[in-house]
């Protein structure tokens, strides 16, 4: 989760000193690696367990403060959102049942968080991305209110120079821009650490860059952003664009993002260090080490608290990690493209996949870049990003193959083969890779699930409806801990209060507009309310600001009159100053402005640029929800009444 001790602020000579103070950090690792000082032999492993907090209608919960308040377990910390905590789970040795112990804390942790959940009548999910959180959830309101993460927004926005925007294309298409990072807060992970020789860390990172693609392809579990069918694993794209620091100009020239997958094999860590220190420039700073080089040679061995601090914010895919336990330096990888869930098996089944991979290859292969070329390593990931299993990989020597044979008929055996050498327990090799290969065998990884189900559901659905229903099935089988692969497709099943996704006109409001300009023709509106038949159409300007809104009956008139209509300009006959409402105004607000203003149509924008309209037929049919809802109590009043 990172350093909390963070200095809000600050001038240029901090930020200064807080470089010079990497810099030194840096030699310091220098120096620990040439003396041999960094732990070789021990091989452990870990795990970081994020989870999404709802409430009973499983819309996001800001009540990670208050759950935290009550848990006094030191493996939970905050996270980024308030509808977001964090369990770091207990490293452990890589050996006998260190797999199944794993899944047990794991669910041990989930129990704790479950249970002081359901004291703030909350509910715990794990997600790759909650699909019932939408871009109204992700407002400062939303921010757990710690300076680390006060300071990266604004140190992020600064260094860009605007908002963040968000273009992902899938099935479906979403473009956004968004005023702040906390798209990061969509996403949550099961982040996996493993531990490695300093003599052995080259050639064991550039192979956890190698399996990275194919562990990705079997594990996706976020196609979902709300309603929207994107990459089967969208938090890959998110996550780039909400720490994206890269004004136009930097992406124009091909300026590294600051989370990446890395240009080339590396050839040694501290070469990985150098080139983010030089291509990053600090964002926060906190409290370090004066003399690190010193306290190497005084045989005292530093946290390089500064250099560590920086490295938390390049987020490589792949991460290189220094720790010290007992005065002993490690090295460890930390693989970060795991997502939370679908359930505490698969999260397992994932991280014994990757980890059997780890051990196997490296004893397979001897050097992976001869046999590999880096530019098809960082495509193949891509390309799981995009469509899980069904995508198509080139690998060693340039073979080109499906990511389900390549896993299933060369690197499940290889996987196996590497727990076998670990001495990883038989039952648990067994049981882990057993339930990749049955994925494999079905093909419904997550992604694959949630995308199915919202397709399958009625068209005449609610989006809103939809993605509720989807996260009360994954509710109920992770609480019945059913791997992915036997979970049956979401329905829309009465399992949570239908109105929780109409209280704001944000969740039920139209978006897929068709607008005119103001310098339009009244032809094209009028020829587009009798193609969609509607009553009205909304007036943008290049920029998407609402700047007026044109009527059926404004048009009406014009005709009436006789005057030259067919050549009159939208402009001419537009409500230059239409009421409208916010994504956040209550439902119950805009019935009441509409009815007060006797208006028919509601523009709904922010920050000035239009995001959708509510109309009369809108609310009737919420209407006719209230009315079935009510008429069926009351059906069933009488009938236990006789």
């Amino acid at each position: 989760m990172g350093e909390q001790n963070i200095s809000r602020g600050g001038d240029n000579e901090a930020k200064r000193l807080f470089t010079r103070a990497v810099l030194n950090d840096l030699r310091a690792l220098e120096l620990m690696i040439d003396k041999g000082l960094i732990e070789t032999g021990a091989r452990r492993i870990g795990a970081e367990q994020e989870m999404f907090i709802t409430d009973h209608d499983y819309s996001p919960s800001l009540t990670a403060l208050d759950i935290l308040a009550d848990i006094t377990d030191e493996r939970f910390t905050n996270e980024i959102a308030l509808f977001n905590i964090e369990a770091n789970l207990t490293p452990r040795r890589f050996q006998g049942k260190c797999l199944s112990e794993m899944e047990e804390e794991i669910k041990e942790v989930i129990s704790i968080a479950k249970h002081h959940a359901g004291n703030h009548d909350a509910k715990i999910i794990l997600a790759g991305i909650l699909p019932t959180l939408g871009q109204m959830d992700l407002t400062l309101d939303s921010i757990t209110p710690v300076d680390r993460y006060y300071e990266l927004n604004d140190r992020l926005k600064q260094i860009r120079g605007s908002d963040f925007r968000l273009d992902i294309r899938g099935v479906d298409e979403l473009s956004i821009t968004h005023d702040n990072f906390l798209l990061e807060a969509m996403n949550t992970s099961f982040q996996v650490h493993f531990q490695v020789s300093g003599n052995e860390f080259v050639n064991m990172y550039n192979l956890s860059q190698a399996v990275t693609a194919p562990l990705m392809a079997v594990a996706v579990n976020s196609g979902l952003i709300h309603h929207h069918r994107l990459w089967h694993e969208s938090r890959i794209a998110v996550f780039q664009n909400s720490i994206d620091t890269r004004s136009t100009a930097h992406q124009k020239r091909g300026t590294q993002p600051r989370v990446h997958f890395g240009n080339e094999w590396i050839e040694s860590i501290v070469d990985v260090f150098r080139d983010d220190i030089s291509r990053f420039s600090v964002v926060l700073t906190s409290d370090y080490e004066e003399d690190p080089v010193a306290m190497v040679h005084a045989g005292e061995m530093p946290k390089l608290k500064a250099l560590m601090l920086h490295n938390g914010t390049v987020y490589r895919w792949n991460r290189p990690c220094y720790g010290v336990k007992d005065n002993i330096p490690h090295l460890r990888i930390e693989n970060r493209v795991l997502p939370s869930g679908p359930s505490v098996i698969d999260e397992v089944a994932n991280s014994a996949f990757y980890f059997g991979l780890m051990s196997g290859m490296s004893h397979q292969v001897e050097d992976i870049t001869q046999s590999l070329r880096f530019s098809h390593a960082r495509n193949n990931f891509l390309q799981a990003c995009r469509t899980g299993l069904e995508c198509h990989f080139t690998w060693v020597n340039g073979e080109s193959i499906s990511a389900a044979q390549l896993i299933k008929d060369e690197l499940l055996p290889i996987a196996e083969n590497g727990l076998k050498m670990s001495g990883i327990d038989k039952a648990d090799i067994e049981r882990y890779l057993t339930t990749i290969e049955k994925r494999v065998d079905s093909k419904q990884t997550g992604a694959k699930w949630a995308i199915k189900s919202i397709t399958e559901m009625n068209k005449e659905l609610h989006p809103d409806e939809k993605v509720r229903a989807v996260v009360a099935e994954m509710h109920d089988q992770q609480t019945i801990e059913t791997p992915i692969h036997e979970w049956p497709l979401a329905v829309p099943v009465q399992r949570t209060d239908w109105r929780a996704g109409y209280l704001l006109v944000g969740q039920f409001m139209t978006t897929k507009l068709i607008t005119v300009r103001p310098d339009d023709s009244m032809d094209l509106a009028a020829s587009i309310m009798d193609w969609k038949r509607v009553r009205h159409v909304p007036v943008e300007n290049d920029e998407g600001e609402l700047v007026g809104l044109v009527s059926h009956r404004s048009i009406l008139k014009r005709i009436v009159a006789g005057d030259g209509y067919k050549s009159t300009a939208i402009n001419e006959i537009m409500n230059k100053q239409p009421i409208f409402a916010h994504p956040k105004t209550t439902t119950v607000e805009a019935i009441q402005i509409m009815r007060d203003k006797r208006i028919s149509c509601l523009p709904v924008v922010d920050n000035g640029k239009l995001e959708g309209v509510i109309t009369e037929y809108d609310l009737i049919k919420i209407a006719s929800h209230v009315l079935e809802a009510d008429l069926k109590a009351y059906k069933k009043k009488l009938k236990e009444s006789e």
